[in-house]
């Protein structure tokens, strides 16, 4: 049978969505919470059904009665039974293990006998003491069982609680320190009063670069009033945290405290980074998480939260008695190991498009441009003859961007510009040529704090960022990104970079990439680019002539 819906379901769980229907909008909303957007093009969008999609939905409430008839209702087919199949077993995984506290160890509840069974194979290298109705464990188990079970398709509910923290009295600015006026935004009021009332107490809050996660944070903070740990990607997001607390919050400078390699303050609100927790200068060391599991946090805050699930940070996973938060603008992982966020933090709370704030104003309206240049005669010679690897670098490194570079400077003199990439010869190279100031890792902090200063005060109005720039740098008024080279396909860098000209401000946001014409590079742009095109962004092709200096499309400026 054949109806007029919105909908296309396939067998293998993608949805396809007409854009132009007129029940577009409200089947959107509907999908959203039990599906993931994976593509968006001008006539369709593509949704997926996933076993990480589907735990969220059980885990926010949303019935299973109320997916399948939404499918059902709008569907231009009948929906595939195989797909019915897989919501129905995928949806119900979810509670079918549970943890609970049981006086001060770790009851694992299992529903169903075979699974069960299954579970004590899974389990076997843990001390597991059988029960009537699962196991019990130490409570020292609890992430890395969790963590364990997931590689399974096995969601955990836990209920075994948190420890509270100490009482911390604080509130929220109307007025900031300097001296504009402060409220929530809709969507950030929203994150946090769901967090507060999530009866597991954590999870990860979605939410696109410059739409203000640090103040969701911070909201948080002050809705659960006791001591809170904040985990940084680096010193910068660190010092970015900072600021924003005591511009916008009554906490004042003695209440907050840095632990790094420079600074060993515990404090009721304690800033560190995530390489400072496992660092230790020799085997013998105790590793400094250890000294901050031994505190009464009533929160923990992973910033950037889709790193921790790489070996070194999995670490952090011990301190599951705390309530925690994950904030990120994307769960994206090149390795597939999204799934380990969802069982160490916990499912996706709330989740905002980036289109949709866009539209609303609150992140910049941003064109992207991917300006594909050939490599000289000679190099696409040498590019021919060397190894895959190789010709990344080759084709990273080639000589003529810096005439792309030179051509984006000069049309786009009058706005404020941030060069990023990846090989420092290159971006060495792009400094001297042009005298831009250069940020790396490499770059002590005091100058990198004194260089960022004076971007935001538009003492510079260009500036070179290697790595170092992916992740949570404040520039606000930054709105033209050149990048010039990049991490082989990651589409996670790609979403990062791109925040950092997405504070909104008068004038759009331009992002440009630029590529070697015909060579790998071309291939990695595609599936760098997939994430932002998923997100509703589209890449407009253009083409620079190096001996002519031209484009062969000019971008229109406004």
């Amino acid at each position: 049978m054949t109806r007029q819906g919105a909908l296309t379901i396939q067998t293998n769980r993608t949805i396809l969505v007409d854009t132009h229907h007129e029940a577009f909008e409200e089947v959107q909303k509907h999908l959203f919470t039990f599906a993931e957007l994976t593509k968006t093009l001008e006539h369709v969008h593509f949704y997926r059904i996933t076993p990480i999609s589907l735990w969220n939905a059980a885990a926010n409430g949303i019935p299973f009665e109320h997916i399948v008839e939404i499918l059902e209702k709008f569907s231009r087919y009948p929906v595939p039974k195989p797909v019915l199949d897989f919501i129905d077993e995928h949806y119900h995984r979810y509670g079918q293990v549970i943890f609970y506290n049981q006086n001060g160890n770790l009851s694992i509840v299992i529903q169903d006998e075979t699974l069960r069974q299954n579970i004590g194979t899974y389990l076997k290298s843990f001390e597991l003491q059988p029960t009537e109705n699962g196991y019990l464990t130490s409570m020292d188990n609890r992430g890395s069982i969790k963590a364990t079970l997931i590689k399974h398709l096995i969601p955990v509910k836990d209920l075994a609680g948190y420890e509270k923290g100490e009482k911390l009295r604080f509130s929220l600015r109307k007025t900031t320190l300097s001296g504009t006026e402060f409220s929530l935004r809709f969507y950030q009021a929203e994150a946090a009063y769901l967090f507060s009332q999530w009866k597991e107490g954590s999870g990860v809050i979605v939410l696109p670069c410059g739409a203000g996660k640090t103040i969701v944070g911070i909201a948080i903070m002050n809705d659960i009033q006791e001591n809170t740990l904040i985990i940084a990607t680096n010193l910068e997001a660190l010092h970015q945290w900072k600021r924003e607390l005591l511009d916008k919050t009554t906490l004042s400078e003695d209440q907050i405290g840095e632990y790094t390699s420079q600074e060993k303050s515990i404090r009721p609100v304690t800033l560190t980074t995530y390489p400072m927790l496992v660092h230790r200068k020799s085997s013998s060391e105790e590793r400094h998480l250890n000294i901050l599991t031994q505190h009464q946090w009533g929160l923990i805050i992973y910033d950037e939260v889709h790193i921790l699930p790489a070996p070194i940070f999995r670490m952090t996973t011990a301190i599951q008695s705390k309530r925690r938060l994950g904030l990120t603008a994307t769960l994206v992982r090149e390795d597939n190991q999204e799934g380990e966020v969802f069982s160490l933090i916990g499912p996706k709370i709330y989740e905002h498009g980036w289109k949709s704030l866009e539209q609303q104003g609150w992140i910049a309206t941003a064109r992207c441009y991917e300006i594909r240049v050939p490599l000289s005669g000679e190099d696409f010679d040498t590019y021919l003859r060397a190894s895959q690897r190789q010709r990344f670098r080759i084709a990273s490194e080639n000589i003529n961007k810096l005439l792309v570079v030179e051509y984006l400077l000069d049309r786009f003199r009058d706005q404020n510009i941030l060069i990023i990439g990846h090989f420092l010869e290159q971006l060495e190279e792009i400094s001297r040529a042009f005298g831009i100031p250069l940020v790396t890792g490499q770059t002590p902090t005091e100058e990198r704090e004194k260089l960022y200063d004076a971007f935001r005060k538009k003492e510079i109005t260009t500036l070179i960022v290697s790595r170092v720039g992916n992740f949570s740098i404040d520039l606000p008024g930054a709105n033209v990104a050149i990048q010039v080279s990049g991490i082989f396909g990651s589409r996670q860098e790609e979403a990062q970079r791109l925040g950092r000209i997405l504070r909104p401000q008068a004038q759009d946001a331009h992002f440009f990439t630029i590529v070697s014409q015909n060579t790998i590079e071309e291939e990695f742009a595609k599936r760098r680019q997939m994430f932002l095109i998923e997100k509703g962004y589209t890449y407009e092709v253009l083409y620079f002539t190096p001996k002519s200096r031209t484009m062969v499309q000019e971008v229109n400026v406004p």
